[in-house]
Protein backbone atom coordinates (compact mmCIF):
# COMPACT_ATOMS: atom_id res chain seq x y z
CA UNK A 1 0.00 0.00 0.00
CA UNK A 2 1.04 3.59 -0.37
CA UNK A 3 0.19 6.80 1.42
CA UNK A 4 -2.45 9.19 0.19
CA UNK A 5 -1.16 12.77 0.30
CA UNK A 6 -3.15 15.96 0.75
CA UNK A 7 -1.71 19.45 0.44
CA UNK A 8 -3.46 22.16 2.46
CA UNK A 9 -6.06 19.84 4.00
CA UNK A 10 -8.76 21.26 6.23
CA UNK A 11 -7.32 21.45 9.73
CA UNK A 12 -9.86 19.58 11.79
CA UNK A 13 -9.49 18.44 15.41
CA UNK A 14 -8.90 14.89 14.12
CA UNK A 15 -6.13 16.04 11.80
CA UNK A 16 -4.54 18.18 14.50
CA UNK A 17 -4.62 15.26 16.95
CA UNK A 18 -3.24 12.91 14.30
CA UNK A 19 -0.29 15.23 13.64
CA UNK A 20 0.28 15.58 17.39
CA UNK A 21 0.28 11.80 17.84
CA UNK A 22 2.61 11.36 14.86
CA UNK A 23 5.05 13.98 16.15
CA UNK A 24 5.04 12.38 19.61
CA UNK A 25 5.60 8.87 18.25
CA UNK A 26 8.36 9.98 15.87
CA UNK A 27 10.10 11.93 18.64
CA UNK A 28 9.91 9.04 21.07
CA UNK A 29 11.34 6.71 18.43
CA UNK A 30 14.40 8.99 18.21
CA UNK A 31 13.32 10.97 15.15
CA UNK A 32 15.10 14.26 14.55
CA UNK A 33 12.07 16.56 14.66
CA UNK A 34 12.96 19.11 17.31
CA UNK A 35 12.74 17.03 20.48
CA UNK A 36 14.75 14.47 22.39
CA UNK A 37 12.86 11.52 23.88
CA UNK A 38 11.01 10.97 26.04
CA UNK A 39 8.28 13.48 25.23
CA UNK A 40 4.54 13.67 25.73
CA UNK A 41 1.84 15.15 23.54
CA UNK A 42 1.79 18.13 25.90
CA UNK A 43 5.52 18.73 25.35
CA UNK A 44 4.93 18.93 21.61
CA UNK A 45 1.59 20.78 21.57
CA UNK A 46 3.13 24.32 21.81
CA UNK A 47 5.28 23.68 18.72
CA UNK A 48 2.29 22.30 16.83
CA UNK A 49 0.30 25.39 17.80
CA UNK A 50 3.07 27.57 16.31
CA UNK A 51 2.85 25.59 13.06
CA UNK A 52 -0.96 25.90 13.05
CA UNK A 53 -0.76 29.66 13.61
CA UNK A 54 1.53 29.84 10.57
CA UNK A 55 -1.09 27.94 8.57
CA UNK A 56 -3.87 30.26 9.75
CA UNK A 57 -1.76 33.30 8.81
CA UNK A 58 -0.92 31.88 5.37
CA UNK A 59 2.84 31.62 6.06
CA UNK A 60 2.89 27.83 6.39
CA UNK A 61 1.34 25.06 4.32
CA UNK A 62 0.75 21.49 5.44
CA UNK A 63 1.36 18.30 3.50
CA UNK A 64 -0.08 15.21 5.16
CA UNK A 65 0.06 11.55 4.20
CA UNK A 66 -2.63 9.16 5.38
CA UNK A 67 -2.18 5.41 5.56
CA UNK A 68 -4.66 2.83 4.28
CA UNK A 69 -6.56 3.07 7.59
CA UNK A 70 -6.92 6.84 7.24
CA UNK A 71 -4.45 7.65 10.04
CA UNK A 72 -1.94 10.48 9.76
CA UNK A 73 1.24 8.63 8.79
CA UNK A 74 3.49 11.39 7.41
CA UNK A 75 3.76 15.17 7.38
CA UNK A 76 5.87 18.03 6.17
CA UNK A 77 5.34 21.74 6.73
CA UNK A 78 6.26 24.15 3.94
CA UNK A 79 7.07 27.62 5.28
CA UNK A 80 6.98 30.52 2.87
CA UNK A 81 9.55 33.27 3.17
CA UNK A 82 8.26 36.70 4.10
CA UNK A 83 11.50 38.48 3.23
CA UNK A 84 11.00 40.21 -0.10
CA UNK A 85 14.40 39.06 -1.43
CA UNK A 86 13.81 35.39 -0.57
CA UNK A 87 10.29 34.68 -1.74
CA UNK A 88 11.54 32.41 -4.54
CA UNK A 89 12.27 29.51 -2.15
CA UNK A 90 10.61 27.98 0.89
CA UNK A 91 11.62 25.99 3.97
CA UNK A 92 10.61 22.39 4.56
CA UNK A 93 10.11 21.66 8.27
CA UNK A 94 9.07 18.80 10.52
CA UNK A 95 9.40 16.05 7.94
CA UNK A 96 8.03 12.88 9.54
CA UNK A 97 7.00 9.34 8.69
CA UNK A 98 5.51 7.24 11.46
CA UNK A 99 7.93 4.58 12.74
CA UNK A 100 5.48 1.78 11.89
CA UNK A 101 5.71 2.82 8.23
CA UNK A 102 9.44 3.34 7.93
CA UNK A 103 11.41 1.13 5.57
CA UNK A 104 8.62 1.05 2.96
CA UNK A 105 9.75 3.96 0.80
CA UNK A 106 7.23 6.36 2.32
CA UNK A 107 9.96 8.86 3.18
CA UNK A 108 10.87 9.13 -0.49
CA UNK A 109 7.18 9.38 -1.37
CA UNK A 110 6.80 12.20 1.16
CA UNK A 111 9.80 14.07 -0.25
CA UNK A 112 8.48 13.72 -3.81
CA UNK A 113 5.04 14.94 -2.69
CA UNK A 114 6.69 17.89 -0.91
CA UNK A 115 8.55 18.84 -4.09
CA UNK A 116 5.31 18.62 -6.07
CA UNK A 117 3.54 20.74 -3.45
CA UNK A 118 6.31 23.36 -3.57
CA UNK A 119 6.12 23.46 -7.38
CA UNK A 120 2.43 24.30 -7.06
CA UNK A 121 3.27 27.41 -5.02
CA UNK A 122 3.54 30.46 -7.25
CA UNK A 123 7.10 31.68 -7.77
CA UNK A 124 8.83 28.94 -5.75
CA UNK A 125 12.07 27.75 -7.36
CA UNK A 126 13.71 25.78 -4.56
CA UNK A 127 13.25 24.07 -1.20
CA UNK A 128 15.63 24.47 1.72
CA UNK A 129 15.74 22.26 4.77
CA UNK A 130 18.02 21.55 7.67
CA UNK A 131 18.75 18.31 9.42
CA UNK A 132 20.59 17.16 12.51
CA UNK A 133 23.98 15.61 11.89
CA UNK A 134 25.09 12.33 13.38
CA UNK A 135 22.18 10.27 12.08
CA UNK A 136 22.97 10.03 8.37
CA UNK A 137 19.86 12.04 7.46
CA UNK A 138 21.80 14.12 4.96
CA UNK A 139 22.46 10.96 2.90
CA UNK A 140 18.72 10.29 2.72
CA UNK A 141 17.96 13.85 1.60
CA UNK A 142 20.80 13.77 -0.92
CA UNK A 143 19.33 10.56 -2.36
CA UNK A 144 16.12 12.57 -2.88
CA UNK A 145 17.98 15.16 -4.95
CA UNK A 146 18.97 17.65 -2.25
CA UNK A 147 22.49 19.05 -2.13
CA UNK A 148 24.31 20.02 1.06
CA UNK A 149 24.99 23.76 0.88
CA UNK A 150 26.17 24.46 4.41
CA UNK A 151 26.96 23.07 7.82
CA UNK A 152 27.28 24.65 11.26
CA UNK A 153 29.39 22.35 13.44
CA UNK A 154 27.99 21.61 16.89
CA UNK A 155 25.01 23.94 16.50
CA UNK A 156 22.48 21.44 17.90
CA UNK A 157 22.88 20.26 21.49
CA UNK A 158 20.78 17.15 22.06
CA UNK A 159 22.35 16.48 25.48
CA UNK A 160 25.32 17.73 27.50
CA UNK A 161 28.42 16.66 25.59
CA UNK A 162 26.37 15.61 22.53
CA UNK A 163 26.50 18.42 20.00
CA UNK A 164 25.50 17.79 16.39
CA UNK A 165 26.01 19.67 13.16
CA UNK A 166 23.14 21.67 11.68
CA UNK A 167 23.19 20.71 7.99
CA UNK A 168 21.59 22.91 5.32
CA UNK A 169 20.31 21.30 2.11
CA UNK A 170 18.77 22.70 -1.06
CA UNK A 171 16.60 21.21 -3.80
CA UNK A 172 16.28 23.36 -6.94
CA UNK A 173 12.86 22.74 -8.49
CA UNK A 174 13.72 23.76 -12.06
Amino acid sequence: MSLTFAFDPAVTPALRDGVLDLWTDVSNAGGSVGFVPPVTREDIRPELVKHMVGIAEGRTRLLVGHDEEGRVAATAFLALNTHRLMRHWLWLYTVMVHPRHQGRGYGRDLMAAAADAARSCEGIEAIRLTCRGGLGLERFYESCGYKEVGRVPGAIRVAPGDDRDDIFLLLPLG
